[in-house]
């Protein structure tokens, strides 16, 4: 018997145009669906009809005035239709939009914005933000045209940050209707929390990730992750890896200057050669000939800015064992604190301390799981002068003291 496979969107906005950071388009659900991974972002605005969608474990009751925001591998699933649904649909490069707005300086605290959409998919609109909404998709429309029918206007002079501008705009209305909206209708939550997997593996690209780190995420044995990611996507745990892995690596040949060493570094490849020879088998084409054809064709990311924050946050992944400090390290890359921690926000959406602790605390729970050593002498080897200050951070970042969570954790796995 056949297999059959969840269905992958692909990470690209156009099938058109691969380079297009957006593009609009309108889309019907007259019926149920499989389950879909999205690779891509996208906003959906309900313009009429009545549903029911799951997205990741939570149902939403879906109509007229309802926003959706999907970000890449999250899982959708139309599980009801009363009434036939018709949708506007912005997609758009999730990665560098959300660089666009870290590096900016015209927008407000665009790092609480993109926090607002991880945690919550849907917003129900008030009716003076959905005119604001129904306005942004139409200029957004009036920009890039209409993929499914091929209407593409003459390109703009400065398309590409004006089409930037209104996603941001959308993203802060969408933010302020999550907050404001009191009527959010939810059906009953999926207690398989395995959907999750694909999400938790794209947002941990840069660190070592291996089959034993993902399945006591879950608590799930390694046999169990790997037999559902074969189910849904038919890939094998690496295949997936690289399968995220070179579609990041397509925005950064695409929008940056970045060495492939360092592309390779940021994405949790070994090397350069790595990286060359997975992009290879996956696109069929040299990454260097990639790279001088499509390079370039956006030039609004501050590309030093960018180096310095993989730079910082590289030092601090390598060092956080050391006695360290915000003003050593500032005054180590030539910066002030104040410069240093908004590229650790623009990258890690965490200061200085803030990833400093979470480096030590995420190691130290490695340990304590994995390994039958002392807390004190764990407390010393992630970096921590004194037990009781690796218990007080220990708490602020897991919500119990480190020997609950030996217990507990060594409980749930056996």
């Amino acid at each position: 018997m056949m297999k059959e496979y969840q269905k992958l969107q692909s990470q690209f906005c156009s099938r058109i145009d691969m380079k297009s950071i957006c593009t609009f388009d309108y889309e019907t659900a007259s019926e149920n669906t499989v389950p879909l991974y999205h690779q891509g972002s996208r906003f959906l605005l309900v313009k009429k009809g009545k549903g029911t969608l799951m997205i990741d474990r939570e149902c939403f009751q879906l109509k007229a005035g309802v926003m959706l925001s999907i970000l890449p591998w999250v899982c959708t699933q139309m599980i009801q239709v009363k009434e036939p649904l018709t949708f506007e649909v912005i997609r758009y490069n999730y990665d560098v939009v959300a660089d666009i707005l870290k590096t900016s300086s015209s927008i407000y605290d665009p790092v609480s914005v993109l926090k607002r959409l991880e945690e919550s998919p849907v917003a129900f609109l008030t009716e003076e933000i959905r005119e604001e909404v129904e306005y942004l998709f139409k200029r957004i429309r009036e920009e890039v045209g209409v993929e499914s029918v091929l209407l593409c206007g003459k390109r703009k002079s400065y398309q590409e940050m004006s089409v930037v501008m209104r996603l941001s705009s959308l993203m802060i209305a969408f933010c302020r209707s999550v907050e404001e909206g009191k009527d959010r209708d939810l059906g009953q939550v999926d207690s398989d929390n395995r959907v999750l997997i694909l999400r938790y593996i794209y947002l941990h690209l840069s660190e070592k990730l291996t089959l034993g780190t993902v399945s006591r995420q879950f608590y799930m044995s390694c046999s169990s992750v790997r037999d559902y990611i074969d189910k849904v996507t038919g890939l094998s745990f690496p295949q997936l890896l690289n399968e995220m892995r070179i579609a990041k690596s397509l925005n950064y040949l695409l929008y940056t200057d970045l060495t492939l060493e360092e592309i390779a570094d940021i994405l949790g490849f070994v090397d350069s050669a790595h990286i060359s020879k997975v992009f290879l088998s996956r696109m069929e084409n040299r990454i260097s000939d990639y790279r001088k054809t499509y390079q370039k064709v956006l030039k609004i990311i501050n590309i030093e800015e960018k180096k310095l924050e993989y730079r910082l946050v590289e030092y601090l992944k390598k060092n956080y064992r050391e006695d360290l400090t915000a003003s050593q390290c500032a005054k180590k890359f030539g910066i002030t604190i104040e410069e240093m921690n908004r590229h650790f926000l623009a990258q890690t959406e965490c200061n200085f301390y803030e990833f400093l602790h979470r480096l030590r605390i995420n190691k130290a729970s490695e340990l304590l799981i994995l390994t039958d050593m002392p807390i004190e002498d764990i407390a010393i080897e992630v970096g921590y002068g004194t037990v009781r200050t690796f218990r007080r951070n220990f708490l602020a970042l897991r919500h119990v003291l480190p020997n609950q969570f030996r217990v507990g954790k060594t409980e749930l796995l056996n």
